[in-house]
Protein backbone atom coordinates (compact mmCIF):
# COMPACT_ATOMS: atom_id res chain seq x y z
CA UNK A 1 0.00 0.00 0.00
CA UNK A 2 1.48 3.33 -1.09
CA UNK A 3 1.04 6.08 1.48
CA UNK A 4 1.05 9.83 1.03
CA UNK A 5 0.71 12.48 3.73
CA UNK A 6 -1.57 15.43 3.00
CA UNK A 7 -1.42 18.48 5.26
CA UNK A 8 -4.17 21.12 5.21
CA UNK A 9 -3.59 24.51 6.82
CA UNK A 10 -6.23 26.46 8.69
CA UNK A 11 -7.08 28.64 5.69
CA UNK A 12 -7.84 25.44 3.70
CA UNK A 13 -10.47 24.36 6.26
CA UNK A 14 -12.07 27.61 7.39
CA UNK A 15 -15.38 27.19 5.50
CA UNK A 16 -17.49 24.22 4.43
CA UNK A 17 -16.62 25.01 0.81
CA UNK A 18 -12.91 24.88 1.69
CA UNK A 19 -13.39 21.57 3.50
CA UNK A 20 -15.19 20.30 0.40
CA UNK A 21 -12.12 21.17 -1.70
CA UNK A 22 -9.87 19.45 0.85
CA UNK A 23 -12.00 16.30 0.85
CA UNK A 24 -11.88 16.17 -2.95
CA UNK A 25 -8.06 16.14 -2.78
CA UNK A 26 -8.18 13.30 -0.26
CA UNK A 27 -10.68 11.25 -2.28
CA UNK A 28 -8.74 11.86 -5.48
CA UNK A 29 -5.60 10.47 -3.82
CA UNK A 30 -7.55 7.32 -2.91
CA UNK A 31 -8.85 7.06 -6.45
CA UNK A 32 -5.26 7.31 -7.70
CA UNK A 33 -4.34 4.27 -5.63
CA UNK A 34 -2.82 5.94 -2.56
CA UNK A 35 -3.84 5.73 1.07
CA UNK A 36 -3.77 9.31 2.39
CA UNK A 37 -2.70 10.12 5.94
CA UNK A 38 -4.08 13.59 6.65
CA UNK A 39 -2.62 16.21 9.02
CA UNK A 40 -4.56 19.37 9.88
CA UNK A 41 -3.94 22.76 11.46
CA UNK A 42 -6.40 24.73 13.58
CA UNK A 43 -9.22 26.24 11.54
CA UNK A 44 -8.75 29.82 10.41
CA UNK A 45 -6.60 32.67 11.68
CA UNK A 46 -6.71 35.16 14.55
CA UNK A 47 -10.33 36.21 15.05
CA UNK A 48 -11.74 32.87 13.94
CA UNK A 49 -13.07 31.03 17.02
CA UNK A 50 -10.66 28.08 17.10
CA UNK A 51 -7.50 29.54 15.54
CA UNK A 52 -4.31 29.16 17.57
CA UNK A 53 -3.86 32.92 18.00
CA UNK A 54 -7.49 33.27 19.12
CA UNK A 55 -6.95 30.57 21.76
CA UNK A 56 -3.79 32.37 22.90
CA UNK A 57 -5.76 35.60 23.29
CA UNK A 58 -8.43 33.73 25.24
CA UNK A 59 -5.84 32.31 27.62
CA UNK A 60 -4.16 35.65 28.25
CA UNK A 61 -7.51 37.36 28.82
CA UNK A 62 -8.17 34.89 31.65
CA UNK A 63 -4.64 34.89 33.05
CA UNK A 64 -1.85 37.25 31.99
CA UNK A 65 0.77 34.64 32.92
CA UNK A 66 -0.66 31.21 32.02
CA UNK A 67 1.34 28.08 32.83
CA UNK A 68 2.91 26.32 29.86
CA UNK A 69 1.37 22.93 30.64
CA UNK A 70 -2.23 24.18 30.63
CA UNK A 71 -1.51 26.48 27.68
CA UNK A 72 -0.35 23.52 25.57
CA UNK A 73 -3.50 21.64 26.63
CA UNK A 74 -5.68 24.56 25.48
CA UNK A 75 -3.85 25.23 22.19
CA UNK A 76 -4.08 21.59 21.14
CA UNK A 77 -7.89 21.82 21.02
CA UNK A 78 -7.81 23.88 17.80
CA UNK A 79 -6.24 21.06 15.79
CA UNK A 80 -8.43 18.45 17.51
CA UNK A 81 -11.54 20.28 16.36
CA UNK A 82 -10.18 20.49 12.79
CA UNK A 83 -9.44 16.77 12.73
CA UNK A 84 -12.92 15.87 14.00
CA UNK A 85 -14.74 18.18 11.58
CA UNK A 86 -12.79 16.99 8.52
CA UNK A 87 -13.22 13.33 9.52
CA UNK A 88 -16.98 13.93 9.86
CA UNK A 89 -17.00 15.58 6.42
CA UNK A 90 -15.28 12.52 4.91
CA UNK A 91 -17.65 10.12 6.66
CA UNK A 92 -20.59 12.00 5.16
CA UNK A 93 -19.11 11.15 1.76
CA UNK A 94 -19.03 7.44 2.65
CA UNK A 95 -15.26 7.56 3.13
CA UNK A 96 -14.22 5.65 6.28
CA UNK A 97 -12.26 8.12 8.39
CA UNK A 98 -11.04 8.47 11.97
CA UNK A 99 -9.75 11.51 13.85
CA UNK A 100 -6.62 11.12 16.00
CA UNK A 101 -4.88 13.48 18.39
CA UNK A 102 -1.09 13.68 18.13
CA UNK A 103 -0.70 11.35 21.10
CA UNK A 104 -3.20 8.84 19.66
CA UNK A 105 -1.14 8.86 16.46
CA UNK A 106 1.93 7.90 18.51
CA UNK A 107 3.88 11.17 18.39
CA UNK A 108 6.31 11.23 21.35
CA UNK A 109 8.15 14.47 22.04
CA UNK A 110 10.60 16.08 24.42
CA UNK A 111 9.35 17.57 27.70
CA UNK A 112 8.97 21.18 26.55
CA UNK A 113 5.25 21.99 26.52
CA UNK A 114 5.25 24.83 23.97
CA UNK A 115 8.25 24.14 21.73
CA UNK A 116 8.69 20.38 21.87
CA UNK A 117 10.76 18.32 19.45
CA UNK A 118 9.53 14.98 18.09
CA UNK A 119 11.64 12.12 19.47
CA UNK A 120 9.90 9.23 17.75
CA UNK A 121 6.57 8.10 16.31
CA UNK A 122 5.00 4.89 17.62
CA UNK A 123 3.26 3.95 14.42
CA UNK A 124 1.80 0.51 15.28
CA UNK A 125 -1.71 1.79 16.15
CA UNK A 126 -1.70 4.12 13.16
CA UNK A 127 -0.69 1.35 10.75
CA UNK A 128 -3.43 -0.96 12.06
CA UNK A 129 -6.02 1.72 11.32
CA UNK A 130 -4.54 2.37 7.87
CA UNK A 131 -4.61 -1.35 7.03
CA UNK A 132 -8.37 -1.29 7.64
CA UNK A 133 -8.54 1.31 4.80
CA UNK A 134 -9.53 4.17 7.07
CA UNK A 135 -8.33 7.68 6.26
CA UNK A 136 -6.60 8.92 9.41
CA UNK A 137 -7.03 12.63 10.12
CA UNK A 138 -4.32 13.62 12.61
CA UNK A 139 -4.16 16.76 14.73
CA UNK A 140 -0.98 18.56 13.73
CA UNK A 141 1.19 20.77 15.98
CA UNK A 142 1.02 18.41 18.96
CA UNK A 143 2.21 15.22 20.63
CA UNK A 144 2.84 13.88 24.10
CA UNK A 145 5.92 13.69 26.30
CA UNK A 146 7.12 10.56 28.07
CA UNK A 147 4.74 11.35 30.96
CA UNK A 148 1.73 11.31 28.64
CA UNK A 149 1.21 15.09 28.87
CA UNK A 150 0.09 17.16 25.89
CA UNK A 151 2.90 19.10 24.19
CA UNK A 152 2.93 21.44 21.21
CA UNK A 153 5.60 21.84 18.54
CA UNK A 154 5.77 25.63 18.17
CA UNK A 155 5.07 27.73 15.09
CA UNK A 156 4.79 25.64 11.95
CA UNK A 157 4.07 22.60 14.09
CA UNK A 158 1.56 21.09 11.68
CA UNK A 159 4.12 21.21 8.85
CA UNK A 160 6.56 19.47 11.21
CA UNK A 161 3.96 16.81 12.06
CA UNK A 162 3.26 16.14 8.38
CA UNK A 163 6.90 15.79 7.31
CA UNK A 164 7.86 13.74 10.38
CA UNK A 165 4.89 11.44 9.71
CA UNK A 166 5.98 11.16 6.08
CA UNK A 167 9.47 10.11 7.18
CA UNK A 168 8.19 7.62 9.79
CA UNK A 169 5.77 5.97 7.36
CA UNK A 170 8.17 6.03 4.36
CA UNK A 171 5.46 7.91 2.45
CA UNK A 172 5.81 8.49 -1.28
CA UNK A 173 5.54 12.22 -0.67
CA UNK A 174 4.13 14.88 1.64
CA UNK A 175 1.63 17.31 0.12
CA UNK A 176 1.35 20.70 1.84
CA UNK A 177 -1.88 22.44 0.84
CA UNK A 178 -1.88 26.25 1.19
CA UNK A 179 -3.95 29.13 -0.14
CA UNK A 180 -1.46 29.79 -2.98
CA UNK A 181 -0.61 27.50 -5.94
CA UNK A 182 2.81 26.36 -4.76
CA UNK A 183 5.91 28.37 -4.02
CA UNK A 184 6.05 31.69 -5.86
CA UNK A 185 9.00 33.68 -7.17
CA UNK A 186 7.90 36.53 -4.87
CA UNK A 187 4.92 37.61 -2.78
CA UNK A 188 2.19 38.07 -5.44
CA UNK A 189 0.59 40.83 -3.36
CA UNK A 190 3.76 42.89 -3.92
CA UNK A 191 4.84 41.55 -7.30
CA UNK A 192 1.84 40.89 -9.57
CA UNK A 193 4.18 39.24 -12.11
CA UNK A 194 5.24 36.55 -9.58
CA UNK A 195 5.18 33.03 -11.02
CA UNK A 196 4.88 29.54 -9.59
CA UNK A 197 8.12 27.59 -9.22
CA UNK A 198 7.89 24.02 -10.51
CA UNK A 199 10.93 22.43 -8.86
CA UNK A 200 13.19 23.65 -6.09
CA UNK A 201 15.87 22.22 -3.81
CA UNK A 202 15.57 21.74 -0.06
CA UNK A 203 18.36 24.28 0.48
CA UNK A 204 16.61 26.94 -1.59
CA UNK A 205 13.28 26.44 0.20
CA UNK A 206 15.04 26.45 3.58
CA UNK A 207 16.64 29.80 2.78
CA UNK A 208 13.36 31.20 1.47
CA UNK A 209 11.55 30.09 4.63
CA UNK A 210 14.21 31.64 6.87
CA UNK A 211 14.13 34.87 4.86
CA UNK A 212 10.40 35.52 5.02
CA UNK A 213 8.50 33.12 2.73
CA UNK A 214 5.58 31.74 4.76
CA UNK A 215 4.55 28.74 2.67
CA UNK A 216 6.39 26.13 4.77
CA UNK A 217 8.31 26.37 8.04
CA UNK A 218 12.12 25.89 8.21
CA UNK A 219 12.08 23.04 10.77
CA UNK A 220 9.81 21.01 8.49
CA UNK A 221 12.17 21.53 5.55
CA UNK A 222 15.12 20.41 7.68
CA UNK A 223 13.35 17.15 8.54
CA UNK A 224 12.40 16.57 4.90
CA UNK A 225 15.99 17.14 3.81
CA UNK A 226 17.43 14.86 6.52
CA UNK A 227 15.12 11.95 5.64
CA UNK A 228 14.88 12.71 1.90
CA UNK A 229 11.10 13.11 1.96
CA UNK A 230 9.77 14.71 -1.25
CA UNK A 231 7.45 17.60 -0.43
CA UNK A 232 4.84 19.03 -2.81
CA UNK A 233 3.41 22.49 -2.08
CA UNK A 234 0.06 23.09 -3.75
CA UNK A 235 -3.43 24.58 -3.39
CA UNK A 236 -6.60 22.57 -2.88
CA UNK A 237 -8.36 25.05 -5.21
CA UNK A 238 -5.75 25.07 -8.01
CA UNK A 239 -4.83 21.64 -9.37
CA UNK A 240 -2.71 22.93 -12.27
CA UNK A 241 0.31 24.34 -10.42
CA UNK A 242 2.49 22.95 -7.65
CA UNK A 243 6.07 23.08 -6.38
CA UNK A 244 8.11 19.92 -5.88
CA UNK A 245 10.76 20.22 -3.15
CA UNK A 246 13.52 17.61 -3.30
CA UNK A 247 17.26 17.24 -3.81
CA UNK A 248 16.69 19.03 -7.11
CA UNK A 249 19.76 20.12 -9.02
CA UNK A 250 19.78 21.82 -12.39
CA UNK A 251 22.02 20.10 -14.92
CA UNK A 252 25.49 21.58 -14.87
CA UNK A 253 26.65 20.25 -18.20
CA UNK A 254 26.18 21.77 -21.65
CA UNK A 255 24.99 25.26 -22.51
CA UNK A 256 21.75 26.25 -20.85
CA UNK A 257 20.12 29.26 -22.46
CA UNK A 258 17.59 29.64 -19.64
CA UNK A 259 19.63 28.48 -16.69
CA UNK A 260 17.92 29.63 -13.51
CA UNK A 261 20.24 31.90 -11.56
CA UNK A 262 17.74 33.28 -9.04
CA UNK A 263 14.83 31.16 -7.81
CA UNK A 264 12.90 33.65 -5.71
CA UNK A 265 12.82 36.92 -3.80
CA UNK A 266 11.70 37.26 -0.16
CA UNK A 267 11.40 40.06 2.35
CA UNK A 268 11.20 40.67 6.10
CA UNK A 269 9.76 43.93 7.45
CA UNK A 270 9.88 45.64 10.86
CA UNK A 271 13.64 45.61 11.28
CA UNK A 272 15.84 48.05 13.20
CA UNK A 273 19.52 48.57 12.42
CA UNK A 274 21.68 48.91 15.54
CA UNK A 275 24.97 50.78 15.20
CA UNK A 276 27.19 50.13 18.22
CA UNK A 277 29.86 52.82 18.05
CA UNK A 278 33.37 52.71 19.52
CA UNK A 279 32.89 49.37 21.30
CA UNK A 280 35.94 48.65 23.48
CA UNK A 281 37.63 45.40 22.44
CA UNK A 282 37.13 43.93 25.92
CA UNK A 283 33.34 44.39 25.56
CA UNK A 284 32.85 42.95 22.08
CA UNK A 285 32.29 39.35 23.16
CA UNK A 286 30.30 40.34 26.26
CA UNK A 287 27.97 42.54 24.18
CA UNK A 288 26.92 39.66 21.92
CA UNK A 289 26.69 37.28 24.89
CA UNK A 290 24.31 39.64 26.69
CA UNK A 291 22.08 39.90 23.62
CA UNK A 292 22.00 36.10 23.31
CA UNK A 293 21.15 35.67 27.00
CA UNK A 294 18.12 37.91 26.48
CA UNK A 295 17.09 35.77 23.47
CA UNK A 296 17.59 38.63 21.03
CA UNK A 297 18.30 37.21 17.59
CA UNK A 298 20.59 39.40 15.49
CA UNK A 299 21.05 39.42 11.73
CA UNK A 300 22.99 41.21 8.97
CA UNK A 301 26.08 41.44 11.16
CA UNK A 302 29.01 43.60 10.05
CA UNK A 303 31.98 44.03 12.40
CA UNK A 304 34.44 46.88 11.91
CA UNK A 305 37.27 48.07 14.19
CA UNK A 306 35.36 51.22 15.14
CA UNK A 307 31.76 49.91 15.17
CA UNK A 308 29.51 46.86 15.10
CA UNK A 309 26.36 46.90 12.97
CA UNK A 310 23.50 44.41 13.09
CA UNK A 311 19.73 44.24 12.80
CA UNK A 312 17.03 43.08 15.22
CA UNK A 313 13.28 42.80 14.97
CA UNK A 314 11.54 46.02 15.96
CA UNK A 315 9.94 44.28 18.96
CA UNK A 316 13.42 43.63 20.40
CA UNK A 317 15.04 46.98 19.55
CA UNK A 318 14.41 48.78 22.86
CA UNK A 319 15.71 45.81 24.85
CA UNK A 320 18.85 45.65 22.69
CA UNK A 321 19.45 49.38 23.10
CA UNK A 322 18.98 49.11 26.87
CA UNK A 323 21.58 46.34 27.11
CA UNK A 324 24.14 48.36 25.17
CA UNK A 325 23.41 51.54 27.12
CA UNK A 326 23.95 49.66 30.39
CA UNK A 327 27.36 48.66 29.04
CA UNK A 328 28.16 52.35 28.29
CA UNK A 329 28.16 51.67 24.54
CA UNK A 330 26.93 54.45 22.26
CA UNK A 331 24.04 53.33 20.07
CA UNK A 332 22.47 54.76 16.93
CA UNK A 333 19.26 52.98 15.88
CA UNK A 334 17.68 53.26 12.43
CA UNK A 335 14.04 52.15 12.29
CA UNK A 336 11.45 51.20 9.64
CA UNK A 337 13.74 48.96 7.63
CA UNK A 338 13.25 45.81 5.56
CA UNK A 339 15.50 43.03 4.36
CA UNK A 340 15.06 41.95 0.74
CA UNK A 341 16.76 38.70 -0.26
CA UNK A 342 17.36 36.98 -3.59
CA UNK A 343 17.82 33.21 -3.38
CA UNK A 344 19.02 30.66 -5.91
CA UNK A 345 21.34 27.66 -6.02
CA UNK A 346 22.30 28.78 -9.52
CA UNK A 347 24.10 31.85 -8.11
CA UNK A 348 26.95 29.74 -6.76
CA UNK A 349 30.16 30.73 -8.56
CA UNK A 350 28.40 33.13 -10.94
CA UNK A 351 30.03 36.60 -11.12
CA UNK A 352 28.08 39.84 -11.45
CA UNK A 353 25.04 39.08 -9.27
CA UNK A 354 25.69 41.94 -6.85
CA UNK A 355 26.31 44.24 -9.80
CA UNK A 356 22.83 43.46 -11.14
CA UNK A 357 21.27 44.12 -7.72
CA UNK A 358 23.00 47.51 -7.47
CA UNK A 359 21.93 48.34 -11.02
CA UNK A 360 18.29 47.45 -10.30
CA UNK A 361 18.23 49.51 -7.10
CA UNK A 362 19.99 52.45 -8.73
CA UNK A 363 17.40 52.57 -11.52
CA UNK A 364 14.67 52.60 -8.88
CA UNK A 365 16.53 55.11 -6.66
CA UNK A 366 16.63 52.76 -3.68
CA UNK A 367 19.59 53.22 -1.30
CA UNK A 368 21.21 50.05 0.08
CA UNK A 369 22.00 50.50 3.79
CA UNK A 370 23.70 47.15 4.39
CA UNK A 371 24.19 43.80 2.64
CA UNK A 372 25.26 40.24 3.36
CA UNK A 373 25.65 37.18 1.16
CA UNK A 374 26.21 33.42 1.15
CA UNK A 375 26.60 30.84 -1.61
CA UNK A 376 22.90 30.88 -2.52
CA UNK A 377 21.49 34.17 -1.28
CA UNK A 378 22.20 37.90 -1.09
CA UNK A 379 20.31 40.17 1.30
CA UNK A 380 20.04 43.96 1.21
CA UNK A 381 18.76 46.21 3.99
CA UNK A 382 16.61 49.08 2.72
CA UNK A 383 14.00 51.51 4.01
CA UNK A 384 10.67 49.75 4.45
CA UNK A 385 8.85 52.24 2.21
CA UNK A 386 10.84 50.91 -0.78
CA UNK A 387 10.26 47.18 -0.25
CA UNK A 388 7.57 46.69 -2.91
CA UNK A 389 9.48 48.69 -5.50
CA UNK A 390 12.69 46.82 -4.63
CA UNK A 391 11.09 43.41 -5.10
CA UNK A 392 9.53 44.36 -8.42
CA UNK A 393 12.79 45.81 -9.72
CA UNK A 394 14.75 42.66 -8.76
CA UNK A 395 12.04 40.43 -10.21
CA UNK A 396 12.39 42.25 -13.52
CA UNK A 397 16.22 42.47 -13.40
CA UNK A 398 16.56 38.68 -13.00
CA UNK A 399 13.74 37.91 -15.50
CA UNK A 400 11.67 35.99 -12.97
CA UNK A 401 8.47 36.90 -14.85
CA UNK A 402 9.35 34.12 -17.29
CA UNK A 403 8.10 30.57 -16.74
CA UNK A 404 9.96 28.64 -14.06
CA UNK A 405 10.16 24.89 -14.69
Amino acid sequence: MQLIVQKFGGSSLVTKAKRESASKCILQAKQDGYMPVVVVSAIGRRGDPYATDTLLDLAHNENSNPGERILAFLLSTGENLSAAVLALHLQAKNCPAVALTGSMAGIVTTENYLDAVIKRIRKDVLLRIIQKKYVTVISGFQGMNENGEVTTLGRGGSDITAVAMGAALSAQRVEIFTDVPGLMTADPLMVPQARSIGKVSYNEVLQMAHEGARVIYPKAVEIAMEFNVPVVIKSSDNKEKETIVSHYQEKKFGKMKNRRIVTGITHINNLVQINAIAVPSELEEKMFQKLAEEKISIDLINIFPDRKIFTVMATKAEKAKSILHDMKIKVVAVRNLSKVTIIGAGMRGVPGIMSKIISAFKKSEIPILQSVDSHINISCLIEEKYVGKAMRSLHQEFSLDRAIV
